[in-house]
């Protein structure tokens, strides 16, 4: 038998002697009553105690941002994993020195909520250079990093659309569509799929399509307009329902509300959502599941902290499982999440 082959056999053998030895070692302990220590476990609180998360949402004063910290500290405090924030409020110009500090303290990862498709790309580029994992949740830049946790916005985009286009069945056929923020992922790969339905629909009429950068305040200030010009307006495309209070706010003050439908997305939280569609606000609220993207990200942490994958070696994306909010499910407990405020 030649040399390369016998060390094969050789080290083949061994490896079965030593599984049949802790198999054989295992079924001893048990059959005199006595615990088994899981092998694995040690390892594992080992790999993630002491590791720093760095988590940047373009702001913290808004029920998606305390909701992912929420979902992530408890998933990864009982772990000894510390999570640190930065809070730019709104600002782009903070958020980008935010995140070129950081990579400058090296966190083991960051999770970053992009304000728009450009201005992070070149530094989150290199945080992976620099050995960092970087997430990326809801709003992604052009660079893709080890993982992006989100929604699908073009998904989101046709079903807020075509839910529309179905209420304005035989009535006027106006629509009018409120983006974000037009630089913004979320807003513009919205508008896409809200084109993707109006394609196939051409008897439905834009009347007006403005971007109220999710402001409440400016969509209320744009709506009350459209309304005045277009009082047959059958149905308004809403991209954010945090945005979106305003708009319901100028349908109810125009005394509109139940005729000009209101569809819009969020990240589902009790009071922002699932009370909306049940106090006749909302029509229709797409939710992208805080919790679970939440818990979606830990795991991810988890597994490139245990992994041997190098930053800038993964490119994953994890589309969220949308929920959609309508008044025969705002009421079912589970439909919507409540943020914890102790």
């Amino acid at each position: 038998m030649p040399s390369k082959t016998r060390n094969v056999v050789t080290r083949t053998v061994a490896g079965m002697a030593m599984a049949a030895g802790i198999v054989g070692f295992s079924q001893a302990a048990l059959a005199q009553g006595k615990g088994l220590d899981e092998p694995f476990r040690a390892g594992y609180l080992k790999t993630l105690e002491g590791k720093t998360v760095a988590y940047v949402p373009v702001a913290m004063g808004f029920d998606l941002a305390q909701g992912w910290l929420q979902g992530l500290k408890k998933e990864l405090d009982p772990l000894g994993v510390k999570v640190v924030v930065r809070d730019p409020n709104w600002s782009t110009n903070a958020g980008a020195q935010a995140v070129t500090t950081l990579i400058s303290e090296k966190p083991d990862v960051m999770i970053i909520h992009n304000p728009d498709v450009q201005t992070y790309a070149r530094l989150l580029q290199r945080a992976e250079k620099d050995g960092i994992h970087v997430i990326q949740i809801n709003m992604r830049s052009s660079f893709p990093t080890a993982a992006y946790v989100g929604a699908d916005w073009i998904e989101i985009g046709e079903k807020v659309s075509t839910a529309v286009v179905n209420a304005c069945k035989g009535k006027s056929n106006k629509i009018a569509i409120m983006q974000g923020q037009l630089s913004a992922a979320a807003s513009a790969y919205t508008l896409k799929g809200v084109e993707n339905v109006l394609a196939k629909n051409p008897d439905v009429k834009v009347v007006s399509s403005q971007a109220a950068d999710w402001d409440a305040a400016k969509a209320k200030g744009i709506a009350q307009t459209v309304l005045k010009q277009h009082p047959d307006l059958c149905g308004i495309v809403g991209f954010w329902d945090g945005m979106d209070i305003g708009t319901a706010a100028a349908i109810k003050e125009a005394g509109l509300q139940g005729k000009v439908f209101l569809a819009t997305s969020g990240g589902g939280e009790q009071k922002g959502a699932c009370d909306q569609v049940l106090n006749g606000s909302f029509d229709y609220d797409i939710s992208y599941d805080v919790p679970t993207q939440a818990s979606t990200m830990a795991a991810m942490i988890k597994f490139l902290l245990q992994s041997k994958v190098k930053p800038g070696d993964a490119q994953t994306s994890i589309y969220t499982t949308l929920i959609p909010i309508t008044k025969e499910n705002a009421g079912k407990p589970g439909t919507c999440w409540t943020l914890n405020k102790t």
